[in-house]
C-alpha cells in the first residue's frame, strides 16, 4: 500500500512558528501518527509572511466571513490570508492528502469553536480559522480534526479510520 499522507499544523510538530516564537508540540502526532503516515507540514501565518514572533491576530465580525485582525496595530490580514489559503489549497491538492490535523482555536487553523469577536466586543466561540475554512470548503471529503480532540480515544479512532477509508477509496 502506498504511503498515506496527512496535513498537520506546523506548531504541532514542535516547530517554533507561533506568534510568541513557541510551539505546541503534540507527541501523539510526531511519535505515533508520524510512524504510520507521511506528515505534510503547513503554517499559514508564517507562510503568509506574518513573521515569528509576531503580533497576535484574532477573528472579528461575521461568523460566516470573519476578518483576521491584529488588535494592537489594527492590521487587517484577511485578504492576504484568504488569498494564501486559496493558493495553498491548490498546492495541497497535488500532495494527495488523506487527512488533516489542525491547531485548535487558531484564527488560521482552528477547525471548530474558534472565537470570533462580534461588534459588541463579545467573542462567540463558533467560528473557523480562515485557512481551515478554505481547506474544508475545497476538500469536503478529506477527514479533518483538531489536535485537542485527538486526546479523546473515540474521536481519535474515528479520525484514523476515516483517514484509512479515504486513502483506500480515492
Amino acid at each position: 500500500m502506498e504511503t498515506i499522507r496527512i496535513g498537520v499544523s506546523s506548531c504541532l510538530m514542535g516547530n517554533k512558528v507561533r506568534y510568541d516564537g513557541g510551539h505546541k508540540h503534540n507527541r501523539y502526532l510526531t511519535d505515533v501518527l508520524g510512524e504510520h503516515f507521511e506528515l505534510v507540514i503547513v503554517c499559514p501565518e508564517a507562510e503568509v509572511g506574518m513573521g515569528i514572533p509576531r503580533e497576535t491576530v484574532r477573528l472579528e465580525g461575521e461568523l460566516d466571513a470573519p476578518s483576521m485582525i491584529a488588535p494592537k496595530s489594527g492590521a487587517d490580514w484577511t485578504k492576504r490570508m484568504n488569498s494564501y489559503a486559496r493558493q495553498r489549497c491548490i498546492e495541497l491538492a497535488k500532495e494527495d492528502l488523506s487527512g488533516f490535523v489542525f491547531k485548535k482555536r487558531s484564527p488560521s487553523c482552528g477547525l471548530f469553536r474558534v472565537p470570533v469577536v462580534q461588534k459588541n466586543g463579545h467573542p462567540l466561540a463558533q467560528g473557523r480559522g480562515l485557512f481551515a475554512a478554505e481547506f474544508a470548503r475545497r476538500f469536503p471529503l478529506v477527514p479533518c480534526e483538531e489536535e485537542g480532540r485527538l486526546s479523546d480515544p473515540h474521536l481519535r479512532e474515528n479520525f484514523i479510520e476515516r483517514v484509512f477509508a479515504f486513502a483506500r477509496v480515492k
